[in-house]
């Protein structure tokens, strides 16, 4: 599994029908509009780094009022939320 989070800045009237597209996109788990310098987070779970790469550079690409968007690549969760649900898997 590959966990990505995306930061994305936006034509300012389209935050919330950007934030609607993204939600729909299939690897997308999470979208949180937020205050600072990005408007959207999205937090994406796929298979694999191609996965992600068709996310990025093929499916955002179609969001015109996408201005600018910066991708971080996730190492290691420590979240407890996280961790718990990898340890109930199965049970």
């Amino acid at each position: 599994m590959v966990t990505s989070i995306i930061l994305i800045n936006t034509e300012r009237t389209k935050i919330n029908e950007v934030a609607e597209q993204l939600a729909e996109m299939a690897g997308v788990s999470e979208v949180y509009s937020v205050s600072g310098n990005y408007d959207l987070i999205v937090v994406v779970r796929v298979k694999t780094n191609d996965d992600l790469a068709n996310l990025v550079t093929k499916k955002l690409l179609s969001i015109h009022a996408i201005l600018k968007s910066e991708t971080m690549l996730a190492f290691k969760a420590f979240s407890r939320h996280d961790l718990e649900a990898m340890f109930t898997v199965g049970m």
